[in-house]
């Protein structure tokens, strides 16, 4: 009986984890994402550097960094806090809805090609232990409970799987477990098909700090 579970453990792993690819990887339409970099930067350092600072390395842990993320991942994110025909923003944020209201989508490419072309600044992980548990999450899901590994969406490295998922490595772990909390509760639903609610839901809350953990100290 215990290898029949163990089976079925693997393959209900294995099934969440390619269906997440298979919705996720076929966008409605494709993202027109050619930018100007320079005229990007100009608005970042009028409007973002306060919260994600100067070149997209954010000074406060609640606030996500975006020096080399990539473009497509910005463009998508930067609409979803836009209110589009008078309905509501898939993605919401009283402060992000705010200052994404007066770009144009001219602006919007622009900022994603500035900070996909910055530099990442490499992440440490303040806590080696949590970090440890969060590795083996990252990198081999948790069969038990059915939740697949993180690296197989966002790649060992981290680096993400444009245009859907994005790049984690080195992100703040503050940020990432204040994610996978508001995909548990569906306060953030614009992932593709609910499959990171899915994935949330079937987590711990310990899990989801010690993958957090892992994440700020891994690097592409």
């Amino acid at each position: 009986m215990q290898g029949i579970k163990l089976i079925s453990m693997i393959i209900a792993s294995a099934v969440l984890a390619l269906s997440s690819h298979v919705f996720a990887e076929t966008p409605p339409q494709p993202v027109k994402t050619a930018g100007d970099a320079a005229k990007g930067q100009e608005i970042a350092t009028q409007v973002c550097v306060a919260c994600h600072g100067e070149s997209g390395t954010s000074m406060i842990p609640e606030n996500p960094n975006l020096a080399g993320q990539h473009a497509e991942y910005i463009i998508k994110q930067l609409n979803n806090f836009k209110s589009q025909d008078g309905k509501p923003a898939e993605r919401e944020s009283a402060v992000m809805s705010a200052m994404v209201a007066p770009l144009s989508d001219e602006d919007v490419r622009n900022l994603a090609a500035y900070y996909a072309k910055q530099k990442p600044h490499p992440g440490v992980a303040n806590n080696k232990e949590l970090a440890e548990e969060g590795e083996k999450i990252y990198r081999g899901g948790n069969l038990e409970t059915g939740v697949p590994a993180c690296s197989s969406c966002h790649s060992p490295n981290g680096a993400g799987i444009p245009p859907v998922y994005p790049r984690l490595a080195g992100q703040h772990a503050q940020y990432s477990a204040a994610q996978l909390r508001a995909f548990r509760t569906e306060q953030r639903a614009n992932d593709a098909n609910k499959v990171m609610h899915v994935i949330a839901t079937r987590m711990s809350e310990k899990e989801m700090q010690a993958v957090s953990e892992f994440i700020s100290g891994l690097r592409k």
